[in-house]
């Protein structure tokens, strides 16, 4: 039944209101749809700005580029959380055979290929088949992502030999040849005792692009010279730097080591049997003489430079079957600027590889540190003449065999 009304003055007809029945006593009636709440917000969305990070900064470095895949907030955020520092997802290394015992210091001449061992089931399996030229080079440096590589055939050490630069992450590659002859006025005066020592890898420009910079080491007329080659749009400017007077090389440049060490923004070259090493500021590209505490145990000098997990400069050697971890320090306690940081007896450490001589005289021949872990720096890289290469965990004291799959050392 429908109810008219009538028009109120001064206003406008009314709505009809019309009475319905309950649904039930209508034929082919259909029900009204269920009310819908509006829908509520993602549980993430409702956190705090500043909590959204600490989560994200909790997440592996492959979660956290997906989530960066999200949005655009999620993007702002996740690119303040990224590592200041590169990850570490591997190494790349030449295998070699186990030396021998000591008296017979002979390695396997067969050249093999460098391989990647990742260092966790996270990491990218890398590898140089984009290179099929890598098999003629040899790996001489690693840094930001890259790898230095110089001919496997010897040279000689008065040219400078190609080098051949590897970004395996995006299969880029170059080959720089070797400066012109007119990078240096009157050049003719020092190739006649110009000594080629080896190169490194200076410094990247961005990590998505192939534009870096290499610096070579050379001896000319007993001072050390920095030639420095900027690769850009596919192209490397050349230039030499004047020559180190100050620093006089007065010994066989044979006895430098051709790899350097990258240490808290320098380069250090060792040199075989020797108290010193030399120094190259990659900031002033200067160098310069450094000497190593004169306390250190041994007579051959057995020590590798390095950086500390946080970051400072250190010298570290495992002679006599004693770890010492010297750092930069003064004080009454100082030998030539440094200071002990962490010593431990690893003499039981060295009971638990297999065969290794008991007589402490036959160990001290057979057992040398060769560097501190770039990635991990409280490792370090131990090798045992005739019995392979170890990792050795300074907080753990534990050793681990580095071995590839074919029994070969990492090298």
């Amino acid at each position: 039944m429908v109810r008219k009304t009538g028009k109120k003055r001064g206003g406008s007809k009314t709505k009809p209101q019309t009475e319905t029945p309950p649904s039930s006593s209508l034929p082919n009636s259909v029900s009204p749809p269920p009310s819908v709440e509006p829908p509520e917000e993602a549980p993430i969305d409702v956190l705090p700005l500043d909590v959204i990070p600490n989560i994200f900064r909790r997440l592996s470095l492959v979660d956290l580029l997906r989530a960066a895949l999200a949005c655009h907030r999620w993007c702002r955020v996740a690119a303040r959380c990224l590592p200041r520092a590169a990850p570490l997802l591997g190494y790349f290394f030449h295998p070699v055979k186990t030396a021998t015992p000591p008296h017979i210091h002979q390695r396997d001449p067969t050249r093999y290929d460098a391989v990647f061992a990742p260092l966790d089931a996270s990491s990218p399996r890398l590898s140089l088949d984009f290179a099929p030229d890598a098999s003629r080079f040899q790996l001489h440096d690693c840094h930001q992502g890259l790898l230095l590589l110089e001919p496997n055939v010897p040279t000689p050490r008065s040219t400078h030999p190609r080098l051949l630069v590897l970004d395996p992450a995006t299969h880029r590659r170059a080959l720089l040849r070797p400066p012109p002859r007119d990078t240096v006025p009157d050049d003719h005066r020092w190739r006649r005792s110009r000594y080629y020592v080896g190169s490194a890898l200076l410094s990247r420009a961005h990590p998505s692009k192939l534009c870096f910079e290499v610096v070579c080491f050379t001896i000319d007329g007993g001072h050390p010279r920095a030639w420095v080659g900027s690769f850009d749009n596919d192209q490397c400017r050349w230039r030499a730097l004047p020559l180190a007077e100050h620093v006089l090389v007065d010994f066989d440049p044979y006895w430098f080591e051709t790899r350097g060490v990258h240490a808290v923004g320098k380069m250090y070259w060792h040199i075989c049997n020797s108290s010193r090493v030399l120094e190259l500021d990659l900031a002033t590209l200067r160098f310069s003489y450094l000497l190593p505490p004169a306390a250190l145990p041994g007579h051959h000098f057995k020590y590798r430079m390095g950086e500390t997990p946080d970051g400072r400069l250190c010298v570290v050697t495992v002679e006599n079957q004693l770890m010492q971890r010297w750092v930069r320090g003064g004080g009454d306690t100082s030998d030539n600027g440094w200071v002990v940081e962490q010593e431990m007896d690893i003499s039981k450490v060295y009971d638990t590889v297999p065969g290794l001589p008991k007589d402490r005289i036959r160990r001290k021949q057979s057992i040398m540190v060769m560097d501190v872990d770039v990635g991990q720096k409280w490792k370090l890289f131990i090798e045992m003449l005739g019995y392979g290469t170890f990792s050795f965990d300074s907080n753990t004291r534990k050793l681990h065999r580095l071995a590839t799959k074919g029994g070969k050392d990492s090298f």
